[in-house]
């Protein structure tokens, strides 16, 4: 499908319009020529999966926000009429992924506008919309014939509010994607990246991986976190809670069903 997007003359300020095939190139290729946005080699992974089921388990500041906006940006243009939903633990997390989606839209000529019916969301001329919600189970219902779900922050997200939001895709079958940092061996996230099957693309960064960390401030931070955090945090591991007497894949390898059990 053909889209419009502008690109601002260097030396004289004015502006041209240039058609560009959002389906022709590779999506990375797309987002790099279109938006301005250089993913790098991971990132470039996420944008160019034909996966409709995805897991990213990524550490703190590596810019899964910014590059799942990107796919979202991409989603809206090329897909007229196209429905992106965005789930967080909170409205503000959500806010905050609508509006990197924005400022990246904005680099299409795509003006910073709701769609008239929701607080959080983006209006493309074509009639695709991003819209984010509460992380409030009894309010997220109500949408249908979604293309893409993206639940930002996953691990953190209820397993009520994902349960809630998974119908979306039933009729449109469209993608899913859970992107977080670990935090613990529980709930949908740690169930879907442990247990998902094959239909689930898993991909994982840790702190090392990204180009955008420096080796540094990865001391610092193991030196102030400790070593659970850090290891949550940067090393994308689902570590048990600081909280728990005995490690939970040691409780579960002293389990078995081969014993009858006692009749008292």
């Amino acid at each position: 499908m053909l889209g419009v997007w502008r690109v601002k003359e260097t030396d004289g300020g004015s502006e041209t319009q240039v058609k560009m095939k959002a389906g022709g190139d590779s999506a990375a290729e797309w987002v790099r020529t279109a938006l301005g946005f250089a993913p790098d080699e991971i990132q470039a992974r996420v944008l160019d999966t034909a996966a409709k089921r995805g897991v990213l388990n990524c550490t703190r500041q590596w810019g899964k926000s910014t590059v799942t906006a990107a796919k979202a940006v991409r989603e809206a243009w090329s897909r007229k009429g196209s429905l992106t939903i965005v789930v967080s633990p909170t409205a503000r997390q959500s806010s905050e992924l609508v509006r990197k989606a924005s400022q990246l839209a904005s680099r299409l000529g795509v003006p910073d506008r709701g769609d008239g019916d929701n607080e959080i969301s983006l209006a493309f001329p074509n009639g695709s919309r991003i819209i984010g919600l509460p992380g409030t189970e009894a309010t997220v219902r109500g949408f249908s014939a979604v293309s893409l779900l993206l639940v930002d922050e996953a691990s953190r997200v209820s397993d009520q509010l994902y349960l809630a939001v998974r119908p979306m895709l039933a009729v449109s079958r469209g993608a899913v994607w859970l992107m977080s940092t670990p935090y613990g061996k529980r709930g949908f996230f740690w169930d879907t990246w442990d247990g998902g099957g094959p239909a689930w693309e898993r991909i994982r960064v840790t702190a090392a991986e990204c180009p955008r960390i420096p080796k540094e401030f990865l001391k610092e931070e193991m030196a102030t976190m400790g070593d659970q955090w850090f290891r949550q945090e940067y090393c994308c591991e689902f570590v048990d809670s600081v909280s728990g007497v005995f490690d939970r894949d040691l409780v579960n390898g002293a389990i078995s069903d081969e014993f009858v059990p006692l009749k008292l």
